[in-house]
């Protein structure tokens, strides 16, 4: 932490006029304009839609749930030739020890729940593919835990006891198997049974049970998400499964703006990794998430969330679409990469949207976007 903000004293040594007016710049700075110049429109390969629907690729986005969605949120998503949509509800884990997941569905709620987003409701999920759907969008749902705690995530989960193991695993699957019945009844296009629970996947037999309890209720498509800091190398149960998932924020480079040799080269040694997984399974593979922030250092440490102060650096749309190109140029050609899932995607940003918005992972309104639907529309 900067010595400037480790105490808050400092601000009573500010004259109120001079506080007044950083206010105001960061203000000014937080609503920032993205780009007062409009992108050109997207010109991608006229492909017709059946083509695009018939190859069995996964051209996706991963949808950011809010209080209400329209069609009109969903039709830039059919000008990038967006076939699917990653809809994500939390279970919610008091802490990463200890093993409970608590099932928040909101069903039936037509309003914003308690403690989430109305889209990320039954009712909220349900509605959204159904709109979707007259679009050609098809739905993968992909529950997410959210682990309180200070530096918890879904990769730090891991139980004491033996005692505790099984505790979590029968409660993490009555959160799972919730949201297999949605699927079912629904219809919805695939199911992704876990996300990043590194510490989890060596529990072989009892994800295979929960699998095999899936597979009872749900008969569409099945996934799990590894993380690409070696657990998708890690996952004994991949034949269990219909699709080698990578969550693929792998690091490309040291240096912020490099060029695309530079990333293409990088790609070469994790495209290997995931090769050696892949024929011994014999499973295609998607990217249950990829993407990269708005910054020159995007391709250092793709996973690391900006923080507020995002807003204050210089936007780097080049190298973010650099990151976007090479991703693209190393996988799409694979015959057995099929298909993956931008993260993430804000329904109803505007250019000139929220600085704090643009300055993360989306690539809406940018050269990113633009890479994204010539890619997607082949």
């Amino acid at each position: 932490m900067p010595a400037l903000f480790a105490s808050r004293s400092w601000l009573w040594m500010w004259p109120a006029a001079a506080l007044g007016l950083l206010l105001a710049v960061a203000a000014a700075w937080w609503q920032w304009p993205h780009s007062p110049t409009p992108l050109p429109p997207i010109q991608a390969p006229a492909r017709p839609l059946s083509e695009l629907l018939a190859d069995g690729r996964y051209r996706g986005v991963s949808w950011v749930a809010g209080d209400s969605v329209t069609d009109a949120d969903l039709a830039p998503l059919t000008r990038a030739h967006v076939t699917w949509i990653a809809q994500i509800p939390f279970g919610w884990q008091p802490d990463a020890q200890q093993p409970t997941v608590q099932l928040h569905t909101g069903a039936g709620q037509r309003r914003r729940s308690r403690g989430g987003y109305w889209g990320e409701t039954d009712f909220g999920i349900v509605f959204t593919d159904q709109l979707a759907r007259k679009r050609n969008i098809q739905t993968l749902l992909k529950p997410h835990l959210w682990v309180r705690g200070k530096g918890a995530w879904p990769g730090s989960i891991s139980m004491q006891t033996k005692a505790d193991w099984q505790a979590w695993f029968a409660s993490y699957s009555t959160f799972l198997l919730h949201y297999a019945r949605l699927a079912e009844a629904h219809h919805f296009g695939g199911l992704c049974i876990g996300t990043e629970l590194e510490k989890t996947v060596g529990h072989e037999k009892e994800w295979r049970r929960l699998i095999k309890e899936v597979r009872k209720i749900y008969h569409g498509p099945l996934t799990y998400a590894a993380n690409w800091s070696g657990e998708f190398e890690q996952v004994k149960f991949w034949d269990a499964l219909d699709f080698i998932g990578i969550q693929a924020y792998f690091p490309l480079s040291k240096n912020a703006g490099p060029p695309k040799a530079e990333l293409l080269a990088a790609w070469q040694a994790h495209r290997a990794a995931i090769e050696r997984v892949q024929r011994h399974y014999n499973k295609p593979v998607i990217f249950t998430e990829a993407g990269y922030r708005n910054t020159a250092d995007a391709a250092i440490e793709p996973w690391i969330w900006p923080d507020r102060t995002a807003v204050l650096l210089t936007p780097d749309e080049q190298t973010q679409a650099a990151c976007y190109a090479a991703l693209f140029e190393t996988f799409w050609p694979q015959p057995w990469f099929k298909g993956l899932f931008i993260w993430k995607w804000y329904p109803g940003l505007a250019p000139d949207g929220p600085a704090r918005r643009h300055a993360d992972f989306t690539p809406q309104h940018k050269p990113a976007e633009q890479i994204m639907a010539q890619w997607y529309g082949q």
